[in-house]
Parts: C-alpha cells; structure tokens; sequence
C-alpha cells in the first residue's frame, strides 16, 4: 500500500465549502479499483487547513496519478488553493488496510 498524507490550505472564500468544490475528484478516486481510504478532515486546530488521508493498494496509485479526474484536479486545485500543498507519502508494501494498536485494548462492548 502507498499511504498519502495532504495538507490542503483552500482560499479564504472556499473554506466553508471545500468539500464540495473537490466532491468530483473524492468520489472518482473513491471509485477507482485500488483505492483503499481516501478520506478529508478538517483541522480542528487550524480551520484554515484541511487534512486529506489516502491510500492505495500496491501499484495502484499510478493509475491514479494518470487518470482523467486526477488531472482535472491539477488544473482544478491551483485555482482553489493559497499554496502549494505539503505531502507525505509512504509505501507499505503487502499492506492492505488498518492495523489494531499493540499499546492497549479496548474491551468489547455490545
């Protein structure tokens, strides 16, 4: 898996509806075959920050970067944004999906 952290900060005047303005390119990526999380957040201590959470099955985050919606968005996020956005990226490889913490457990509730 490759594991994607993005800090987006949206102009002044798309803060409120960020959401929306990147609703075509969340549910196309969603869709892709491969795509195992792609999640925004917003920051709770800086509103003016929005966190987006992705990760791909192995290999599968080329396809992404060259699919039509991904580069709609390139052209998109320019126009929308007040920088440029700070990345992380990570591979994982042969990992599928969500671990439990080792540290501690919560007992089952039902």
């Amino acid at each position: 898996m490759i594991l994607i952290n993005v800090r987006f900060r949206p102009l002044p005047e798309y803060l409120e509806n960020f959401r929306e303005v990147v609703r075509e390119f969340t549910d196309a990526t969603r869709a892709e075959e491969g795509n195992l999380l792609f999640e925004w957040y917003r920051n709770t201590d800086d509103p003016s920050e929005y966190l987006l959470v992705e990760a791909f099955a192995d290999g599968a985050d080329v396809a992404h970067v060259q699919s039509d919606h991904f580069k709609a968005s390139c052209e998109l996020f320019p126009t929308v944004l007040r920088e440029t956005p700070q990345i992380i990226n990570h591979s994982l490889p042969g990992k599928t999906g969500w671990d439990r913490m080792a540290e501690f457990q919560v007992p089952a509730t039902d």
